[in-house]
């Protein structure tokens, strides 16, 4: 920890822990408390003392003790936090100059091609790692990047994750079941249209990637990225349209006093009913028998009082058997 937020080296770290747990002690003693070569704790301790994390005993100068604590780290704290905010002030000047410079940008400089799928990967990992508000992404067989969804470092930053799954990528198992209730449970807002035009990752609403890949496979795999332009716009209401229309994924049963009939089970059964899931897909996805999923529908629309599963779908929506937001789901 304070090697990550105060710029200390993990062997610096480490050495003034152990020189704040004991009285004092020479390079040698601590050396050997700290399992180092001593030369190499007696630079690490010249460089302590330069930052006034260590100073040598008053009594004897051959033995050094840690300065308090409270009043080092501080220091070191407010001068951090004094270079973070001029970094932020840099970072705000370069984006002005930027956004200045997109209103002199041509079609060309509007929109670049990305080549490969490597790259595509990098690309998106990297402008992932720069957002600050919101990722809307629709996503569609293949993946163009493995693993998870979201970062979970960015979520935890407060940038809000919106993602579309294409329903056909449910019938396949990737991703599965397992995996959304995952993303959806470290903040990530879920929803499943039928289909997808294509594939689309935006960050803050001004940068996008679109990728035009066939196959994973494909060498010729490309991509689009497109900056701040009208038809950055046009993706954009494209997917809150397909936003307004996909359906939400709930994983488990709500609070909602209007839906006591629902256990987790009901509730991700239900779900992916609601998708348009097959009994044997959704069997397959909840690692279940195709005999339970049927006796749990039967069961939903007795409790219903409904005869087929439309009038099911529609009855859990109006009683609000299925409420995102009593599953999580973030507005």
């Amino acid at each position: 920890m304070l090697s990550d937020v105060l710029g200390l080296t993990p062997e610096e770290a480490d050495t003034y822990r152990t020189l704040v747990s004991v009285a004092s002690a020479t390079p040698a003693e601590l050396a050997e408390l700290v399992g180092r070569n001593s030369l190499l704790v007696v630079r690490i301790l010249v460089r302590l003392e330069g930052q006034g994390l260590a100073a040598r005993s008053v009594g004897d100068t051959t033995r050094f003790v840690a300065s308090p604590p409270a009043a080092a780290l501080r220091a070191l704290l407010v001068q951090r936090q004094h270079e973070l905010k001029l970094a932020e002030l840099e970072l705000d000047s370069l984006d002005e100059i930027y956004r200045a410079a997109t209103l002199g940008r041509g079609v060309a400089e509007v929109v670049d091609v990305i080549h490969g799928t490597e790259a595509i990967r990098e690309r998106v990992g990297h402008i992932q790692l720069g957002a600050r508000k919101e990722i809307m992404n629709l996503v569609k067989a293949p993946f163009f990047s493995p693993g998870s969804m979201t970062d979970s470092a960015v979520m935890e930053r407060g940038v809000r994750y919106r993602v579309i799954l294409e329903r056909s990528m449910l019938d396949e198992g990737a991703p599965s079941f397992d995996e959304i209730s995952r993303a959806r449970a470290a903040g990530e807002d879920v929803r499943i249209a039928d289909t997808l035009p294509l594939k689309l990752f935006v960050v803050d609403g001004e940068l996008a990637v679109v990728p035009l890949l066939g196959s994973t496979r494909s060498v010729r795999a490309g991509a689009l990225l497109v900056r701040e332009s009208s038809l950055l716009d046009a993706l954009i209401a494209l997917f809150e349209s397909a936003w307004e229309k996909a359906t939400p994924f709930v994983t488990s049963a709500g609070a909602s006093p209007s839906a006591p009939v629902l256990d987790d089970l009901g509730t991700q059964i239900l779900s992916l009913l609601l998708t348009g899931l097959t009994e044997q897909a959704i069997a397959t996805q909840l690692q279940t028998s195709t005999r339970t999923v049927q006796r749990r529908i039967r069961q939903l629309m007795d409790t219903a009082k409904v005869r087929n599963r439309m009038q099911l779908g529609f009855h859990a929506a109006r009683q609000g058997w299925l409420d995102a937001e009593q599953d999580g789901e973030r507005r």
